[in-house]
């Protein structure tokens, strides 16, 4: 069977081909998006949209410059701004002049900025309890390393 196969879907069969491994990485990686903002708004942060958890994302906005932030999140400049705008007026951050280069803005996290991004690494530690129930120990460390070397290979080439 090529690769190929597996891309194309045949209407007329009534059961799909098996998910490509993109859609096997999406699924929890919702999951888990879900489940950050179901929590941060059981846990105050009521105000946050799912559009404000790629502001969030790790390693997080502190100190970044608003590009920097866009092509990590994989947006415009001018998405991220917009989304910079409403965290700032929501109490999450400011922007501020960079001491090194006047040209740039740099992101800086309000207390209540920490306290979410705490509270985020707090809700992904959760799901990944859960998963090592789901899974085991030994299951989730191997999944963990798989991923890590993944991440590895696409930073460094």
């Amino acid at each position: 069977m090529l690769s190929s196969d597996l891309t194309v879907l045949d209407s007329s069969s009534a059961t799909p081909p098996p998910p490509l491994i993109g859609a096997l990485l999406r699924m929890p990686f919702e999951t888990v998006r879900e489940r950050m903002l179901t929590s941060l708004h059981e846990r105050g942060f009521s105000d946050l949209v799912a559009a404000h958890l790629d502001v969030f994302q790790y390693p997080g906005p502190e100190n970044q410059r608003p590009l920097d932030l866009a092509t990590h999140a994989r947006t415009t400049k001018q998405a991220m701004n917009y989304l910079l705008g409403q965290l700032e007026q929501l109490g999450y951050l400011t922007r501020r002049q960079d001491a090194e280069d006047q040209r740039f803005k740099r992101v800086h996290l309000t207390a209540r900025g920490h306290a979410a991004v705490q509270a985020i690494r707090e809700i992904v530690l959760e799901v990944e309890a859960d998963w090592e129930r789901q899974l085991g120990p030994g299951r989730l460390a191997k999944l963990r390393a798989l991923l890590e070397q993944l991440n590895a290979k696409a930073v460094h080439g």
